[in-house]
């Protein structure tokens, strides 16, 4: 009996063989007595093919793969065969051409530059993190929880100084630091780049070649495991970077796999992407669509992962994204809709989420695709969540304003609430907006030295406090100076300079006080959760506005000041007469404010302001953010 039976082929050839990556690939098992490694591969156009690794000297006859049957996969058991072997698939095409390909569906990869797969076996890591998959079962409702993400470049988050090779920290070490960073700061997630096996550094993972195995750049599976599994055990959530859009023209990899475009589209007006010189996945095949729904269900169900942020949805919904009038090929409605990928994410998102209750699937999309979170039965894409672009463009137009000009532009703050109930959103600031000429977060700030820290403390004072999920990329919490390289390790020795360490301090606090109060999180997406106390104050650009949870209790106002005029005399409307207590003052020394003493509770008084019967006296400084509950 081979390793794949005739009703694998089947699920296969009908694209919902979900447990996949158990049947293709490398696998140790037993034929009879004998032990050994049964491997098998996608390859129907091919004319032959063997099984060349370290286990027959790269010998490149001596293990043939018998065809099993119409839909082309070939399987060969190798007795010679064990843990850690390099391997790769030597394909002879229909014209007679040798190609030397790495196993798709492998969990494991030579480091690069090597470009073979490595036989493992996942079925043998062992988990202790049972307590957090079972809540993480029993939240399936995420919305009305906290979320927060870290997103983090392992390669250049730490390094170890003056060392020979890249000087990373492989998973197992960066687990603790990393763990403790994140808890200590109140994050609730980690958002990992570029952990799917890629050959170029230059890509940060973003161009995949191994869409089954972590990258060996950090070390084995067992050891990416474990930093799942330290993460879980400390109530940590893991999200990955997945990237289903392109993939790499390598020579080892997907494209014209078995000297036919197998896993691409076959016209390149659909197959390909001039701007990025990638070849894009044919979503009309049903074994391409098992390939990568298999992909997700492997980091979920497999390694334990909490969610996928899914690169470049916009690239897979419109056939001409990127391309040139001749550069694409409308569908059969005559429009730019590529009805083939919106039918693959209705169906991945729905069997994600129906399988693994509690898990996100994110959707990294920078259009106006309606129902991108809408329910699939509706019409809807079936995503629990979508990065909020339109918001963090006009966020960080507004940010680099001289304040003086602030007071032109005060829609671009208010406008992101006109559409907020329409997806359910992530405010993002993550790499893309630091990389390469984008300048970091501080460096977009207008102003000298100071206000620069004083400007960059009051937007993410706003932007915690604006309705939608968080996420924040690593060193943007302290300040870094430079733009994000992978080629380096962030720049740590900031937190020596007192400026430094206080906006980190100010960012700490903003997270502890989103994870505390429910009002900060319960209802993002529902007109009930948020409240304009003053949306038009845009002669002083400042903007005051209400957080409500579920219950009721433990509202929240926010006050938030864009210009350096100090308003001692600030008076704010309120909805109730009620005591207001003051639980962030940006003003505060270890914030890097002048530490002014003001009282802790505020008494609203009958006094008619924002068009309220009720309100408050605060004595609000330059670029000053106040926090009330009530």
């Amino acid at each position: 009996m081979g390793n794949v039976t005739k009703y694998d082929m089947y699920l296969f050839g009908e694209g919902t063989h979900y447990d996949i990556y158990k049947k293709l690939g490398a696998h140790p098992g037993k034929r009879g007595k004998t032990s050994g490694v049964y491997f098998d591969v996608w390859a129907p156009h091919a004319k032959n093919v063997w099984v060349i690794g370290s286990f027959n000297n790269w010998n490149e006859k001596k293990n043939p793969m018998k065809c099993l049957g119409p839909n082309g996969i070939y399987e060969a058991f190798v007795p010679a065969a064990r843990q850690g072997d390099l391997y790769k698939f030597l394909i002879e095409t229909e014209s007679g051409e040798m190609l030397y390909k790495a196993d798709p569906y492998a969990n494991y990869a030579e480091l690069r530059p090597g470009t073979a797969s490595r036989v493992t076996d996942i079925e043998q890591i062992r988990w202790t993190d049972q307590a957090w998959m079972e809540k993480r079962r029993e939240h399936e409702d995420v919305y009305d929880q906290p979320l927060s993400v870290y997103e983090v470049h392992m390669g250049s988050w730490r390094r170890h100084p003056g060392s020979e090779d890249d000087g990373f920290y492989t998973y197992r070490e960066i687990a603790p630091q990393l763990t403790e960073y994140v808890k200590e700061m109140g994050y609730t997630h980690v958002e990992l780049m570029g952990i799917a096996e890629y050959p170029f550094d230059g890509s940060w993972g973003y161009q995949v070649t191994g869409y089954y195995a972590p990258t060996s750049r950090y070390g084995t599976p067992e050891d990416f495991a474990y930093l799942v599994n330290y993460l879980h055990r400390h109530k940590i959530g893991v999200i990955l970077d997945w990237v289903p859009a392109h993939f790499p023209r390598d020579a080892h990899g997907l494209a014209c796999f078995d000297g036919t475009c197998l896993y691409e589209y076959a016209d390149p007006r659909k197959g390909e992407h001039p701007d990025w010189g990638t070849k894009i996945f044919d979503y009309a095949k049903n074994e391409v669509k098992n390939f990568l729904i298999g992909s997700a269900l492997l980091w979920i169900e497999q390694f334990h992962i909490d969610g996928l942020r899914v690169d470049a949805v916009a690239s897979m919904l419109y056939l001409d994204y990127g391309k040139q009038d001749g550069q694409w090929v409308a569908n059969e409605y005559g429009d730019n809709k590529n009805l083939e990928a919106i039918e693959f994410f209705k169906h991945l998102n729905t069997l994600i989420i129906g399988r693994n209750p509690g898990v996100m699937m994110i959707a990294e999309e920078s259009t106006a695709w309606p129902m991108v979170t809408g329910k699939a039965e509706d019409g809807g894409l079936n995503f629990t969540y979508k990065w909020n672009m339109g918001w963090m463009h006009d966020f960080l137009d507004y940010m680099k304003l001289d304040p003086y000009f602030r007071k032109f532009n005060h829609n671009r703050m208010t406008f992101a609430m006109s559409y907020n109930y329409s997806e359910k959103y992530i405010l993002v600031l993550s790499h893309d907006e630091v990389v390469h000429l984008k300048c970091s977060m501080i460096n977009k700030m207008p102003g000298l030295n100071e206000d620069k820290f004083r400007n960059l403390k009051v937007g993410y004072a706003f932007m915690m406090g604006h309705p939608g999920k968080k996420l924040l990329f690593m060193g943007q919490d302290f300040a870094q100076l430079g733009e994000w390289s992978e080629e380096r390790e962030l720049d740590w020795f900031l937190l020596e300079k007192p400026e430094h360490r206080q906006i980190q301090e100010f960012v700490k606090e903003l997270l502890h006080i989103y994870k505390k109060y429910p009002s900060m999180y319960h209802m993002d997406d529902q007109m009930e959760g948020f409240e304009w106390i003053n949306a038009n104050d845009g002669d002083r650009s400042i903007f005051s506005f209400i957080r409500r949870g579920k219950t009721g209790r433990n509202s929240l106002l926010f006050v938030c000041n864009f210009t350096p005029v100090a308003r001692p005399d600030y008076r704010v409307g309120v909805p109730k007469k009620k005591q207001y207590t003051l639980i962030l003052d940006s003003d505060e020394a270890r914030f890097g404010g002048e530490g002014r003493e003001r009282p802790a509770v505020y008494k609203a008084e009958k006094s008619e302001c924002d068009g309220r019967e009720f309100s408050i006296a605060y004595d609000l400084p330059e670029y000053g953010v106040a926090v009330f509950k009530f």
